[in-house]
């Protein structure tokens, strides 16, 4: 799966503020606080999961236009 350049820096930013909150639960695993580190973990993964899979109303028009120009246009290899 490849990202765009938008894609990359966006995932960067998320990674900014998702690290500390799974680091954080981690240590909260570690130091006995079980529920506290298994939430924070859990957020920390959706963090970063959630964006990828959902797809939100900006995302539309993209979807939408890809899947038009994939039934217009065949791959050279296709017709072989």
């Amino acid at each position: 799966m490849r990202l765009g350049i938008l894609e990359t820096v966006g995932l960067a930013a998320t990674l900014i503020f998702a690290i500390p909150v799974g680091v954080y639960g981690v240590e909260s695993l570690l130091a006995g606080r079980t529920a506290l580190g298994v939430g924070l973990v859990v957020v920390a993964v959706l963090m970063v999961v959630l964006p990828r899979r959902l797809t939100t109303p900006s995302d539309l028009p993209g979807a939408v236009a890809e899947r038009v120009v994939g039934d217009a246009v065949t791959d050279p290899d296709e017709e072989e």
